[in-house]
């Protein structure tokens, strides 16, 4: 990207679902799960003012992907390097498809398992640090869907983690222009950590709803 976007200021948390599922309409003041739990010495501050917290509840995640822990850490670091911002944080879960549908089912009213939720959050930690919120990631969903669409779990989770995290930052899918960019920029992203483009084919399987997953109206369908 030529230019960084600054950092917005968040009012009442809110829930995003990502686009490679649906495009359903955000619930507003949905809570973020428990807080994860940190190592013994706790979480560090990285050079780019990034403390992230990584959790990974569902062993199988170990399985799927080679180093889960560093490939977070690394695509929540590329999705960070488009925006200017000061100290923040952020949690990553890894968890498996009855933890995400049940939060998607409280805090959306959806009683199905998706691929990853963000929850943005809007508070000040008291060293001055912006907490973003929390994205958490089902292994079951995931998994499939990289089979599905040709591609490794490690591609698949980088791509989600990117997009949850650039939901945190304040992007949005709810127009087609706002998908164009959303994408666009997730494009430059993963290109940037040698991953190819991830809408090169539709992520849908029907065929019959346009590819943005936008009804006529550009609201979401």
């Amino acid at each position: 990207m030529n230019s960084k976007r600054r950092m917005p200021n968040y009012g009442d948390p809110n829930l995003n679902e990502t686009r490679e599922m649906t495009q359903d309409d955000q619930n507003s003041g949905g809570p973020t799960t428990d807080a994860p739990q940190s190592d013994e010495d706790g979480p560090t501050r990285s050079s780019d003012g990034l403390e992230l917290v990584i959790r990974i509840d569902q062993p199988g995640w170990h399985t799927a992907v080679a180093d889960p822990d560093g490939l977070v850490r690394r695509a929540a670091a590329a999705a960070l390097r488009s925006f200017e911002h000061g100290p923040v944080d952020l949690s990553v879960v890894l968890a498996d498809d009855a933890t995400v549908r049940g939060l998607n089912r409280d805090h959306r009213g959806k009683d199905k398992a998706t691929n990853v939720l963000s929850f943005p959050a809007a508070i000040s930690e008291p060293d001055g640090a912006e907490q973003l919120g929390d994205v958490i990631l089902a292994l079951e969903t995931v998994q499939d869907e990289a089979q599905a669409q040709d591609k490794s779990v490690s591609d698949h989770l980088t791509h989600l983690v990117v997009h949850g995290v650039l939901h945190l930052m304040g992007l949005d899918h709810e127009t087609a222009e706002e998908a164009e960019d959303m994408e666009a920029l997730e494009r430059d992203l993963l290109a940037g950590l040698g991953i190819a483009d991830p809408y090169t084919d539709p992520l849908e399987t029907d065929t019959t709803e346009p590819r943005s997953g936008l009804d006529p109206s550009g609201q979401a369908a």
